[in-house]
């Protein structure tokens, strides 16, 4: 496996934490990485520097997961492992009879083979002793220092779930409670019978207009004959017949007189 597959398959927890131990701890390492990566893609460090510190994390994951960041990626994880994983490296090389200089660092040359049984049971320790998920980066980033890799630590990368990159030691999620039955429809019929829309008939009962003859009664004025009664002028013959004099003021109106009873 190459190092920019390992960055694919790396959690980003585990590069945020390289990365901040760098910038905490090592700055320049920090800011090397930064330019080394910018000028890789063509950019200006200050491109990355001006980003926040998560977003500049994030950024740099994503470049070493090029194929064409893999000479910096591959060094970024040995000087990682050299200065701040040291017991790891330790434990390693002890476990397996690899000489070295008290910090995990081998001197002389790396063994041609690594013996099965030996290799079983110093993994098993450093599982049981470090972050499994350190544990397992850094034996893919050893098996990367011989061209094809140890067979036998080969064999153990593929066969053991324990080091598989991502998923290490974390138990399959319970599958999710099945979902309750969804309620029955009821019938087409009554599907919609809250809303059902009146007959047309009476659709509009409540705001039907009045019959054409009513429609206007309360404002229907009156006949011609009537419609001035209140300021009609009488007759002009009895206009004036209140006021009018009498020819002999002993003359009364005439009374008709009933001819029956002659």
């Amino acid at each position: 496996m190459k190092p920019h597959e390992l960055y694919k398959l790396l959690e980003p927890a585990v590069v945020a934490e390289m990365f901040t131990t760098f910038r905490d701890e090592e700055r320049e390492i920090y800011k090397s990485a930064v330019a080394s990566l910018a000028q890789a893609r063509k950019l200006r460090p200050v491109y990355v520097q001006k980003k926040p510190v998560k977003e500049q994390i994030e950024w740099m994951h994503k470049t070493l997961a090029l194929r064409s960041s893999d000479m910096i990626g591959e060094h970024l994880l040995q000087v990682w492992f050299m200065k701040f994983q040291q017991p790891l490296l330790v434990g390693f090389c002890d476990g397996m009879g690899i000489e070295h200089n008290g910090e995990g660092s081998v001197e002389g040359t790396l063994p041609e083979d690594l013996d099965s049984g030996k290799l079983e049971a110093t993994v098993d320790q450093l599982y049981a002793g470090h972050n499994p998920r350190i544990v397992s980066l850094y034996l893919h980033v050893f098996n990367l220092q011989t061209p094809g890799g140890w067979e036998s630590l080969t064999e153990l990368l593929q066969s053991d779930p324990r080091v598989k990159l991502g998923a290490e030691q974390e138990e399959a999620p319970e599958p999710p409670p099945e979902p309750p039955p969804a309620a029955e429809s009821p019938p087409e019929s009554e599907k919609h019978a809250a809303v059902e829309p009146p007959p047309e008939s009476e659709k509009h009962a409540a705001v039907e207009p009045p019959p054409e003859s009513e429609k206007h009664a309360a404002v229907e004025p009156p006949p011609e004959s009537e419609k001035h009664a209140a300021v009609e002028p009488p007759p002009e013959s009895e206009a004036h017949a209140a006021a009018e004099s009498p020819s002999d003021p002993g003359e009364e109106a005439a009374v008709p007189h009933d001819s029956a009873g002659d």
